[in-house]
């Protein structure tokens, strides 16, 4: 079966891996190259270990504060108000105890695939040494916050997650590049992260392209599944094929309603700054709770980033946010280079309300596969949705349930 692939980042390529894994002739298809979005900037964490979705009653309460800091951990730009309004109102409505509940179960179950997802994938292509099993700390300067967390520690135990809450003293030992500022950390042992996020996706291209899955530069407008599932795309003929993948992340949006699916996908517009060679800071990633921004130590050097700004795709970035990132860091690290020596970015993370990405068929047709729109996860769940987008290529059921994954359930 010849089988296109919308998308090379980093869930597109794990796709385009899991399909000729069973013997389907693959073409990748991108606008702009391999790694060249968010697959090109994240954390690098694979952050198996986050269970609850974005969409929460905790988070809502913080809303108020956060946005009362137009640099601060949550923002949404005033010009793009109107038009994120009624993905808001989702975000709201999946907040309610009985959409949260069923959301956890849906979040644990993809979870739950993507490490040994990952295992396996990497093995196969000889890259399992970019990814390393340090686990990561969630840290906390304020005892109050770290004693309301701890249900939702409880809740990732239960979900058979291993959790080591750790004290001052200890967290110094494991980050002595760390101030005295914190109180105490969770500690997951089992979590990990890669080298560097672009290196790994670059190492899944190249690997794609040594074993004969082909690569096409061009940007795809629409896609017609009667008489022939033919996709058009911007300057060049048509391209006809058996079955398409829509995994173009925060750009899936139109696709996807040109077969039949409107989507609520928005982006969570994410900052960072990397600092190249500075490899000493740190020995696993870190999360700073209640200021919304984490520190990975990649391969290529030091990285702080996180927030979210709710901005689409078109207003140009406001690196105001990264330097305040990069001044409350300095409170946490005994030492940082200076922010003119790193490397400034933004990028889209593709979001739907229910922090559940959108893997299942098409309205219109069954040989169209939707798998976008994992938010803060695509790197963590890429690999297994590759292998989910697989099972529903060869009509076989899939190794979870993805009811609540349904591009239907809007």
């Amino acid at each position: 079966m010849k089988i296109a692939v919308i998308g090379a980042g980093i869930v597109g390529l794990a796709s385009a891996h899991a399909l000729a894994d069973e013997g389907h002739d693959v073409v990748v298809i991108d606008r702009e190259g391999p790694a060249a979005g968010t697959s090109r900037g994240n954390a690098g964490m694979i952050a198996h270990t986050d269970i609850e979705p974005v969409a929460s009653p905790k988070m809502l309460r913080q809303v108020p504060r956060f946005l009362m800091d137009p640099l601060g951990p949550l923002t949404i730009r005033k010009e793009y108000l109107l038009q994120i309004l009624p993905w808001l109102t989702r975000l709201i409505l999946a907040s309610r105890p009985g959409e949260i509940e069923k959301s956890i179960t849906a979040l644990t179950a993809i979870q739950s695939l993507a490490m040994p997802s990952w295992d396996r994938l990497s093995r196969q292509l000889g890259i399992d040494q970019m990814i390393h099993r340090r686990g990561c700390l969630y840290l906390f300067d304020d005892k109050a916050l770290m004693q309301k967390l701890k249900p939702h520690f409880a809740l990732q135990e239960q979900a058979g997650i291993a959790v080591h809450m750790l004290d001052a003293a200890e967290v110094r030992q494991m980050e002595p590049g760390l101030t005295d500022r914190f109180v105490g950390a969770a500690f997951f042992p089992d979590s990990a992260h890669v080298s560097d996020p672009r290196a790994i996706t670059l190492a899944l291209y190249e690997a794609a392209r040594a074993r004969g899955i082909d690569h096409l530069h061009a940007e795809i407008t629409s896609i017609e599944t009667e008489p022939t599932l033919t996709l058009h795309a911007k300057g060049r003929e048509a391209i006809k094929v058996d079955a398409v993948v829509i995994a173009a992340g925060a750009w899936s949006k139109h696709l996807a309603a040109t077969v039949g699916d409107r989507i609520p996908l928005d982006t969570e517009r994410g900052y960072n700054i990397t600092f190249p060679g500075a490899t000493r800071y740190l020995n696993r990633p870190v999360s700073f709770q209640g200021h919304g921004f984490v520190s990975s130590p990649l391969d290529i050097g030091l990285r702080i980033g996180g927030a979210v700004e709710l901005g689409g795709l078109q207003l140009p970035p406001n690196h105001e946010r990264t330097k305040a990132m990069y001044q409350k860091a300095g409170r946490f690290f005994r030492e940082l280079p200076a922010f003119e020596d790193g490397t400034i970015w933004m990028g889209f993370r593709p979001s739907i309300p229910d922090s559940l990405p959108v893997i299942g068929y098409s309205t219109k047709s069954r040989r169209v596969i939707h798998a976008f729109g994992h938010g803060h996860y695509g790197l963590t769940q890429s690999a297994a949705t590759g292998r989910l987008v697989a099972d529903l290529i060869a009509e076989r059921t899939p190794a979870i349930d993805l009811t609540r994954f349904s591009p239907q359930r809007f």
